[in-house]
């Protein structure tokens, strides 16, 4: 990711209020999570599975702040059992910001799964979700998420895929 970027995505969770951020780190957002810890407004927890850091952002949501779970898309897979009880259960939401593997120009074989998947499941879930490939609609679409996810007491993603990290 450029810095520019960067400067986008930790913009938009301001704008949208997040004073949380769980993440597990992957390497299309490398330069992302060193200026998520160095943020003094932006409380960073490193999670050891995407389900775990679902759970916490929901149990944030519970406290009155607002978190983002911030991972690689294969980690939606990893984290439907807890999205599923606390969206379709409870009404608790949690906004994700993943890196969107496996799509059309990736060059790893075993990150072809994680884009062939990450819609269906998105899907299956009734997650609304948006993929953001110019870096000018990051902060739009992080703050339309939690609009709608603050709105609507559900679950909502965004996937950064193209050029705003590679």
């Amino acid at each position: 990711m450029k810095q520019s970027a960067v400067d986008a995505v930790i913009r938009g969770l301001k704008k949208a209020g997040v004073s949380i951020v769980c993440y597990l780190p992957d390497s299309l957002f490398k330069e992302l999570y060193p200026a998520l810890d160095a943020d003094p407004d932006i409380r960073t927890i490193r999670v050891t599975n995407e389900g775990e850091g679902a759970a916490i952002c929901g149990g944030v949501f519970l406290s009155g702040k607002r978190a983002a779970l911030i991972m690689e898309n294969s980690g939606l897979r990893a984290s439907v059992e807890p999205l599923a009880r606390m969206g379709l259960g409870a009404g608790i939401p949690v906004v994700m910001l993943m890196s969107y593997r496996g799509e059309l120009g990736e060059n790893n074989w075993w990150a072809i799964p994680h884009g062939i998947t990450m819609e269906p499941v998105l899907n299956a879930l009734r997650i609304p979700y948006r993929v953001v490939t110019e870096e000018e609609k990051i902060e739009r679409a992080i703050t339309d998420a939690y609009q709608w996810s603050y709105a609507a007491y559900y679950h909502s993603a965004v996937a950064l895929g193209g050029e705003v990290v590679r």
